[in-house]
């Protein structure tokens, strides 16, 4: 018997059912999982919204709290399900997934230890509440178009790279020029004032708390405008026309949903037998 097989029958019936469930998207028990592990972390991201609002908070709060630790306590369940369903619990555990997973559920069981009498203790705690949000990240892996995208913006790094080297050229070199056709008493104090009100001007966000006065001020913010519309559809095109290779090539065509039980990793080929992260084989 080799090592492999050996691994395959070290998780038990129910561990396997259990990995099923949790970590295939293409079974129904594991689309069920999905919906509502889906549905519960966009309502605990409401829940952490509402909070902030004072009105609520104090009119709402105790709820609040009881609704947290509801979502809390089946969040912490499902972390812990999700390391006693793989071989290699750590691989999860160390993961971008298992780390958010960890983060969502900590800063409510952090909020139950006190950390002193000031006022500054419960500054602390709020913050940490705050990391909450970070349920949000864990809808990424439910989605397969947010692959697609990853893919796309992977290949398209570094011509937005070039591109931003160019944009922080060019505002530099604005920035200066308004800096010399400008006067102090308008607002353009410095260069990296100037600089950043070119920043402003290009990306046609324009604030209005410092603006060019002169005749040949204007005439130049108004080329920067102008170029502001071109500038904010370049990185549009170059990530479009990557997507527009990805669908093309069709790279998603022969992944399956399936997950390693070994390292809970996803994307392996639909007639993969080996896990190409962790080498071990594949449940059929």
């Amino acid at each position: 018997m080799s090592k492999n097989e050996q691994n395959l029958r070290s998780l038990r019936p129910w561990q396997k059912k259990l990995h099923e469930v949790i970590f295939e998207a293409d079974t129904v028990s594991g689309k069920l999982f999905d919906i509502i592990l889906l549905g519960a972390i966009l309502l605990s991201v409401v829940i952490v919204m509402l909070e902030s609002v004072p009105e609520y908070n104090d009119n709402y709060g105790a709820f609040f709290t009881v609704i947290e630790w509801c979502f809390t306590i089946l969040f912490s369940i499902e972390y812990i399900l999700r390391i006693i369903s793989i071989r290699k619990p750590f691989s999860y555990i160390f993961s971008f997934y298992g780390i958010i997973d960890l983060l969502s559920i900590i800063p409510t069981y952090i909020g139950l230890f006190p950390l002193g009498t000031n006022a500054s203790s419960l500054t602390v705690i709020r913050s940490l509440r705050l990391l909450r949000v970070f349920r949000i990240l864990k809808l990424g892996k439910y989605l397969k178009e947010a692959k697609t995208l990853s893919i796309a913006l992977v290949a398209s790094k570094r011509k937005i790279i070039v591109f931003l080297g160019a944009i922080f050229t060019v505002v530099i070199i604005l920035g200066t020029v308004m800096y010399l056709v400008e006067t102090p008493e308008d607002g353009f104090t410095s260069i990296p004032r100037s600089i950043y009100w070119a920043v402003v001007t290009l990306t046609t966000v324009g604030y209005g708390d410092i603006y060019p006065v002169t005749e040949l001020g204007q005439f130049i913010a108004s080329i920067v405008m102008i170029m502001g519309y071109a500038i904010i559809a370049v990185p549009t095109g170059i990530v479009t026309s990557e997507l527009i290779k990805v669908d093309k090539n069709d790279e998603d065509a022969n992944i399956s949903t399936k997950a390693c039980e070994s390292c809970s990793k996803e994307g392996h080929d639909k007639d993969a037998v080996h896990c190409k992260f962790c080498g071990e084989k594949l449940e059929s």
